[in-house]
């Protein structure tokens, strides 16, 4: 779920274009359920699957999404959480039984031949396989990944931080709170969307969004963007009922400590907010890891995609050509110098 701070931080809109030759660390989870949520039937909310009945939408997003982002000459690297918080259990326990609720409405709406997709995408669950396969698939296509030692989010800013990476990539804003100096938003859902219940569509860009700009901008520092996330509400706690980030802002301006702002809030939570507050400014992260970019793999990438898993061979073929393309030529988007 994440933090969302929308109300007081602004991104920047740039075109795609603009991040060539930077690398990127990618919260895998966040970006497999964006394409778990959005390749789906619009009417029935079925997910793609091959004729096994294995569910495929994440594999066509890391797919047909990462070659784009190859292509057009960004370096992603995929960073898969680690083990979760013990404090974090409760929310995890309450996700899945509301991704439960969400699946017998979904087998309800199609019962009656009512629009489902809303309550398919509630009911998105992420397997230990699906993850395993994007991971076959992403070292089949020379990408690399690594797996965070606990929460992918802090990995990424831990990775920005030390200059590994130029960005983290996330729809929430949580990277934020762990200290990444810069935060891309949108980078995998670039393009036209269709608006919820709407005929219209929208132009998704890129959004970058500067840590140093944003506590500047609001004048707080980044332990009271902490304190911020934790009254809005974060990965693990509700937040303070009534209060949204407009409201948190002033609160923490006004009190500066979260010893100050407890003293002025009803914090009802179970999770002591201490730990939380320094779980964000210290989080466990896993400091031995490898980055290597490799040529693709055609025979392994053929084999997964079409034989395993029915795609397209037509399709497919065209897209490893694109990759190798990007890998061999010396355009701006090359990586060759990727190989290192």
């Amino acid at each position: 779920m994440g933090v969302n701070l929308r109300g007081i931080i602004e991104g920047k809109e740039v075109e795609l274009s603009y991040l060539a030759g930077k690398k990127i660390a990618i919260d895998a989870y966040n970006t497999l359920y964006q394409f778990l949520s959005i390749i789906r039937d619009k009417m029935t909310g079925e997910p793609l699957r091959d004729s096994k009945g294995r569910i495929t939408s994440h594999l066509s997003g890391i797919f047909y999404r990462t070659s784009n982002l190859l292509e057009a000459g960004i370096k992603p690297i995929f960073v898969f959480d680690g083990k979760p918080p013990e404090f974090k259990k409760r929310v995890i326990e309450e996700r899945e039984k509301a991704k439960e609720e969400a699946r017998k409405k979904w087998e309800e709406a199609l019962e009656k031949g009512e629009k489902a997709i809303t309550y398919a995408q509630a009911a998105a669950v992420l397997t230990d396989e699906m993850v395993n396969d994007a991971k076959v698939l992403l070292d089949a296509m020379g990408v690399p990944w690594l797996v965070a030692k606990s929460e992918g989010e802090a990995q990424c800013a831990f990775l920005c931080k030390k200059g590994e990476v130029d960005y983290s990539a996330s729809q929430d804003y949580d990277s934020l709170l762990f200290n990444s100096p810069s935060l891309v938003r949108n980078l995998s859902i670039t393009g036209k969307r269709k608006l919820p219940r709407k005929e219209a569509y929208i132009e998704i860009k890129p959004e970058i969004i500067e840590l140093k700009e944003v506590l500047s901008s609001l004048g707080i520092t980044k332990e009271q963007l902490i304190i911020i996330g934790m009254l809005v509400g974060t990965d693990y706690n509700k937040g303070i009922k009534g209060i949204g980030p407009k409201t948190a802002l002033k609160i923490v301006k006004e009190n500066k400590t979260l010893k100050k702002v407890l003293a002025q809030v009803k914090w009802e939570d179970e999770v002591n907010p201490e730990e939380i507050y320094n779980f964000f400014l210290n989080p466990p992260v896993n400091e031995k890891y490898k980055i290597e970019f490799k040529q693709p793999d055609r025979e392994k990438i053929i084999k997964f995609m079409v034989d395993e898993h029915d795609f397209s061979l037509e399709r497919v073929e065209k897209v490893i050509e694109k990759l190798q393309q990007a890998y061999s030529t010396g355009t701006q988007a090359s990586l060759r110098g990727w190989l290192k």
